[in-house]
């Protein structure tokens, strides 16, 4: 059997496309259908080489996707074929597998335990959760990564309450679905900061209490005299170390920031000593701490009034082949979180 895929060939070049042959399945390993992949920021700096060496070179990319099980390995009882799913780099229940080894004109291409960037993809059980009947195939694709991780920090790792104040920083996937979780939780002082004026334009409709753009406003000053010192929580999303260093200077004495974000490799950042000794923290985020079967479907419940506000996160949409096209309008900022489309040309082309 055959598959489309796109693979990173070299650090720093663009991907490939092209036909890759699928080898047998093993244990714990489950082949799916892919429908729609998301790309997530951290794809750039693994292209660039902005997350360290990388010795799996050639390989496939994409941790977050939808689609339709075709086929099941020995051993896995948690799917089968027909089913819906959501895959994921988090882990879930299920067994662990390694990534397939596909073949492509007499070279190997390596994987790991899920993948996207193909219409279809050897994905570990683990990596896999039941998609809810309700939820669209599209944007299920955004619960592998940014909705688990940004709903994930607000309900898993920081006690926020009715009367908390919360700042988010960066408003992609992973901030708005924080701010969207923030709104429906019922947080009554939320503040959204971004450079794009779209996107905080978008922060407002999705609940946002006060919105700004730190190129032209003193953010720190703001909040602090908002919240009368500094917020309760700040969630980081923007994915650099000025965003990480802005937001441990926004909250309050024993306030708590938790930052998801990935800057490149080797970039440090500096924090005022005192201000830990006072009762600062800053931890970093791996997935929202994420439960994949217990979280996907009480994120979607509690979202799901609210759920038709992620879909402008997923107007640009691209087919397999123009994948690099869609990586490099993720970076210049012109796509929110762009969207494969596997195998439906129709439903391809981006839209504003």
């Amino acid at each position: 059997m055959k598959m489309r895929a796109a693979y990173l060939g070299e650090v720093g070049g663009e991907l490939v496309i092209s036909d890759l042959t699928v080898p047998q399945l093993t244990r714990g390993q489950v082949l799916v259908e892919v429908l729609y992949s998301g790309i997530c920021r951290s794809q750039l700096l693994e292209i660039s080489g902005g997350r360290g060496p990388d010795p799996y070179i050639p390989h496939l990319l994409g941790h977050e996707g939808s689609g339709t099980v075709a086929d099941v390995g020995p051993g896995v009882t948690k799917v089968s074929p027909g089913d819906a799913v959501i895959l994921s780099w988090i882990k879930g229940d299920g067994l662990d597998a390694p990534g397939a080894e596909y073949e492509c004109e007499g070279r190997v291409i390596h994987s790991g335990s899920v993948t996207t960037f193909s219409n279809y993809s050897i994905v570990a059980e683990n990596r896999l959760t039941p998609k809810p009947n309700e939820m669209a195939p599209d944007l299920a694709s955004l619960f592998g990564c940014a909705v688990l991780t940004g709903a994930g920090i607000l309900l898993n790792e920081i006690p926020v309450s009715q009367d908390s104040s919360l700042v988010v920083i960066g408003l992609g996937g992973i901030g708005i679905s924080a701010l969207l979780t923030a709104v429906a939780l019922g947080v009554e002082e939320i503040v959204a900061i971004d450079i794009s004026e779209e996107k905080l334009e978008f922060a407002r409709r999705c609940g946002a209490h006060h919105t700004l753009n730190p190129r032209s406003v003193n953010a720190i000053e703001f909040v602090q005299d908002m919240t009368s010192g500094g917020a309760d929580f700040c969630v980081e999303a923007a994915g650099s170390t000025d965003t990480i260093e802005l937001g441990f200077g926004l909250i309050r004495d024993e306030g708590s920031l938790v930052f998801s974000s990935h800057p490149p490799d080797g970039q440090m950042i500096t924090l005022p000593p005192h201000d830990l000794i006072r009762g600062k923290s800053i931890s970093g985020s791996w997935g929202g701490s994420c439960l994949p079967d217990r979280d996907v479907p009480r994120i979607y419940e509690l979202l799901k009034d609210r759920i038709e506000l992620l879909q402008p996160l997923l107007t640009h949409r691209y087919c397999l082949g123009d994948i690099n096209s869609a990586l490099a309008d993720l970076g210049t900022g012109r796509a929110f979180r762009p969207l494969i489309v596997m195998g439906h040309p129709d439903k391809c082309g981006s839209s504003s």
